[in-house]
């Protein structure tokens, strides 16, 4: 039997108002997003259409003019009908080390353009 908005809503915040050893009530806020961003992950069905298909330079671009997070990596995944792990992998390319490239890799053109965009943009891993 499915719940009822009203009911659910009822349910989450009772839930949202319990006590949460050691977090603070921002610290909790901050917990239940991330929870939320894993669900989101897990479960969220969207267009991957895209999925394997070349990138544009300016796709590669805003990719790489956006912090890695797992929030902004599910955004980008359903704003360029990808999948999750592709632009994850994105960010993991542009930060790895060109001789590592060079060594495992060295004529992968989707690997040479998101380097060449991100030289570009000044991207930086962290």
């Amino acid at each position: 039997m499915k719940m009822k908005k009203i009911e659910f809503k009822k349910q989450l915040k009772d839930l949202m108002l319990q006590e949460i050893e050691e977090l603070n009530w921002e610290e909790k806020l901050e917990y239940i997003r991330q929870i939320l961003v894993e669900i989101n992950k897990e479960y969220a069905k969207y267009d991957q259409s895209k999925k394997g298909k070349p990138w544009s330079d300016n796709e590669l671009r805003l990719v790489l003019r956006t912090a890695p997070t797992k929030e902004n990596i599910i955004l980008l995944a359903k704003a360029f009908h990808r999948g999750y792990g592709s632009i994850e992998q994105i960010f993991r390319w542009a930060a790895e080390d060109q001789r590592v490239i060079n060594e495992k890799r060295p004529d992968d053109k989707f690997i040479k353009q998101i380097k060449k965009i991100a030289k570009e943009v000044g991207w930086r891993a962290t």
